[in-house]
C-alpha cells in the first residue's frame, strides 16, 4: 500500500511560509517531550518501500533526477519490511541550493511501521543498517521554544530545519509532533527544476563510505581517500574488496555491517593496532575503526588449522568480536598468503561449523543476550556484565543452550558487583591510560609499573623491569584479595603481557574490564614530546609496532577510549535500561564502574 508523506506545518517564525502552506498555531503539543532538530534539505521528498518508490505525489512519473533513486532502492528494498516505508529526501538534482559535499544523493529522516513512525533513534539505527545518511542535527534536547529561535542556519547554503519528538508517535499526530522552519524566499530560481536541464549536486569525501554500506560497488580509491589512507591501494584490494561485497550480499549483509567487511578486505595488509588507532580519528568513528580492525586480525585465524572439538567454543568467542559471516567472507576472499589454498579450504571448513552451530547470522548470541538480560533487569551493571560474559562462555562449551539454562548457570555472579574488580590498561606510552584511570570514580587501589620505578629511584630505569614487575602483580594480589576496583596500568600491549595480571585476576575470581587505548602514532609522538617523562623514540615506535589491542570477549567487558580521554565505544556488556550511553557501569563522562576479566579464556585461542 502507497502512501503519501503528510505536509510539515510551518513554525509560527517560519519566515518562508506562503499562503498556501500549512501553519502550525504553536509548540504547545511539544511542551515536555524530547526533540530532535535536523537540517532540511533542498531536495525532492520521496519515500521507498520494499518494491518499489514514488515522490511526494503517489502517481509521480519517470524524471531523470529520480533515476538515481530508483537505483538505491533496488539495492535497499530487501532490507525494508514488508508494511514499512523510508521517507526521506531526494537531492540528486539541484535546486535553489548547490550542495557540494552531500554524503550521499538521498537522506532518510522519518521510518513508518504503517500508521506509526519509529523513535528517532531507532530511525538512525534502522537507516544505517541500509547504508542510508539521515540530516544533520543541529540541535536536541527537551523542548525549550526560546532554544528554539535562536537557531541559526547559514541561509545561503541551508533551506531550514524540522523540529520532531524523538519519541515516536502516530501518523494522525504528525502535525502536533513536526514543524519545520524555512528560509523567506527558499525558491530563489526562474525555472522550477523538473523543467530545468537536471545538474546534480556535489559528492562529499564521506560519499565512498555510504555508497559501500548502501550496496554499491567498492570505489576503493574513493574509500582510502575517504579515510585518509591511500593514495593506491594495496595489491589484490581491488579484487578482494569486489569479491567481499559479492559474499556479503548473497548473505545479505548491508549498511555498516557491508561496509566495514569491505574495508576490512581493502585494508587487511595493515597491522591491527595501528589501524585500529589512525581509523578511530577518522569518519569511522571508534565504533567502526575497532570492527574493522579487528576482522583484519581475526580473519587470518580461519585460515589455520584447528581442532574441530574446540572449534565451537572458538567460534562463540569470535563471535564477540565480529560478525562470523563477514569474517568468514573477508576469510574467503583475500588473496592467499601462505597458507594458499589451503588457508581457503580451512576457512570453508569453519565456515561450515559456524553454519552448523547456528553462527553465521547477523547476531547468533541475540536471543541469548536478550532474554538473559530481561531475567536479570535490575541488576548491578558489573554483575550482569559478569553473568553474560560466563553465559557466552557455558554456550560456547555448549553447557547451555537458552536463555533460561543461561539464567540457571549465572547464579553464582549475580553479587559480582561485591567482590574484586580489575580495570586493566592497555596502550602506548603516552595514549593517556593513567590521566584516564585517575578519572574513574571508586579506585580502591592503583598498581602502576611507571609508579613503583619512581618509588625505587628512577622512573625511567628500566634495569629491574622483572623485579618491578613481580612487585606490581604481588601488590596486584594483595589488592584483588581486600576486594573493591584495582587499576593495573602498565603498557599490557601483548596478550602475554595482559596475561600475568589476567592470571591473578582470575586466581581471585576478580571481575575485569580491558580499556583499550586507541591513538594515532601522529598524536602519540606530539605528546611524548611534550611529557615530564618522555621515553626513548624508539620506544615508542618499537611500543606501536608490537601493539596487538585485545579482542572483545578476552575480558568480561572492554571499554575503548579515544585521543580525548572517554570511553567511545564498548564491547561485551550485557546493556538495558539505566546503563550509560556507552554500555553497562560506564557514565556520559567515560567513566563509570569497575568492568571484567578474561572470560575463561586463558590461552586467548580465538579458532
Amino acid at each position: 500500500m502507497r502512501t503519501h508523506y503528510p505536509r510539515t506545518a510551518h513554525l509560527p517564525w517560519s519566515p518562508g511560509a506562503t499562503s498556501d502552506d500549512v501553519r502550525a498555531r504553536g509548540t504547545a503539543a511539544l511542551a515536555g517531550r524530547e526533540v530532535v532538530v535536523t537540517e532540511k534539505l533542498d531536495g525532492e521528498n520521496t519515500t521507498l518501500y520494499p518494491d518499489g518508490l514514488h515522490a511526494r505525489s503517489l502517481d509521480s512519473a519517470h524524471h531523470p533526477s529520480r533515476a538515481w533513486v530508483k537505483g538505491l532502492q533496488s539495492r535497499v528494498g530487501a532490507g525494508i519490511p514488508a508494511g514499512w516505508r523510508v521517507c526521506g529526501e531526494n537531492v540528486y538534482a539541484r535546486h535553489s541550493l548547490a550542495y557540494e559535499d552531500l554524503d550521499s544523493w538521498f537522506y532518510g529522516f522519518s521510518v513508518w511501521d504503517g500508521d506509526r513512525c519509529l523513535d528517532w533513534d531507532r530511525t538512525v539505527r534502522f537507516l544505517r543498517r541500509l547504508g542510508v545518511p539521515t540530516p544533520r542535527v543541529l540541535w536536541r534536547g527537551v523542548h525549550d521554544e526560546r532554544a528554539l529561535r535562536r537557531l541559526r542556519v547559514d541561509t545561503t547554503r541551508q533551506e531550514g530545519w524540522v523540529v520532531r519528538t524523538v519519541a515516536g508517535f502516530e501518523r494522525e499526530d504528525f502535525g502536533r509532533y513536526v514543524a519545520k522552519w524555512v528560509r523567506g524566499g527558499h525558491v530563489r530560481t526562474d525555472t522550477h527544476w523538473m523543467y530545468a536541464p537536471v545538474v546534480p549536486n556535489g559528492l562529499g569525501p564521506a560519499a565512498p563510505l555510504w555508497a559501500a554500506a548502501s550496496g554499491s560497488e567498492p570505489d576503493v580509491p574513493g574509500l582510502l581517500a575517504a579515510l585518509g589512507e591511500g593514495p593506491e591501494p594495496a595489491p589484490g584490494a581491488r579484487e578482494a574488496a569486489a569479491e567481499v561485497a559479492t559474499r556479503l550480499d548473497g548473505a545479505g549483509r548491508t549498511g555498516e555491517t557491508r561496509l566495514t567487511g569491505v574495508l576490512a578486505a581493502v585494508l587487511h595488509r595493515e597491522p591491527r593496532g595501528a589501524l585500529a588507532a589512525r581509523l578511530a580519528a577518522g569518519p569511522l568513528g571508534m565504533a567502526g575503526a575497532r570492527r574493522v580492525a579487528d576482522l583484519v586480525g581475526l580473519y587470518p585465524a580461519v585460515r589455520q588449522p584447528f581442532p574441530d572439538e574446540r572449534r565451537r567454543a572458538g567460534l562463540v568467542r569470535m563471535a564477540t568480536a565480529a560478525d562470523l559471516g563477514v569474517l568468514h567472507a573477508l576469510a574467503l576472499s583475500v588473496p592467499g598468503g601462505a597458507d594458499g589454498a589451503a588457508g581457503r579450504d580451512c576457512a570453508q571448513w569453519s565456515a561450515l561449523h559456524a553454519e552448523e552451530a547456528g553462527l553465521l547470522g547477523a547476531d547468533p548470541l541475540g536471543d541469548l543476550r536478550t532474554g538473559l538480560r530481561r531475567a536479570l533487569g535490575g541488576l548491578d551493571g558489573d554483575a550482569a556484565d559478569r553473568c553474560w560474559a560466563e553465559a557466552r562462555e557455558a554456550f560456547g562449551r555448549g553447557g547451555i543452550s537458552t536463555a533460561a539454562e543461561a539464567v540457571a548457570a549465572t547464579w553464582r555472579w549475580r553479587d559480582a558487583a561485591s567482590g574484586p574488580r580489575l580495570v586493566q590498561l592497555c596502550g602506548p606510552s603516552g595514549s593517556g591510560k593513567s590521566t584516564f584511570a585517575r578519572g574513574l570514580p571508586g579506585v580502591s587501589a592503583y598498581v602502576g609499573l611507571d609508579d613503583l620505578r619512581a618509588e625505587r629511584g628512577a622512573r625511567a630505569d628500566q634495569r629491574a623491569n622483572a623485579e618491578v614487575l613481580r612487585e606490581g602483580l604481588d601488590r596486584l594480589d594483595r589488592a584483588l584479595a581486600a576486594g573493591g576496583t584495582v587499576v593495573w596500568d602498565a603498557t599490557s600491549l601483548t596478550e602475554q603481557q595482559r596475561g600475568l595480571a589476567g592470571a591473578v585476576a582470575r586466581r581471585r575470581d576478580a571481575l575485569v574490564t580491558h580499556a583499550v587505548v586507541l591513538v594515532g602514532e601522529a598524536e602519540l609522538r606530539r605528546r611524548n614530546g611534550v611529557r615530564a617523562h618522555p621515553v626513548p623514540e624508539a620506544v615508542l615506535v618499537g611500543q606501536v609496532r608490537r601493539y596487538s589491542p585485545p579482542y572483545p570477549g578476552q575480558a568480561h567487558r572492554t571499554w575503548y577510549v579515544g585521543a580525548g580521554g572517554t570511553v567511545e565505544d564498548t564491547a561485551g556488556g550485557l546493556g538495558g535500561p539505566g546503563d550509560g550511553p556507552y554500555g553497562s557501569g560506564v557514565t556520559a563522562s567515560g567513566s563509570g564502574g569497575a568492568g571484567t576479566v578474561p572470560a575463561g579464556n586463558d590461552t586467548g585461542e580465538y579458532v
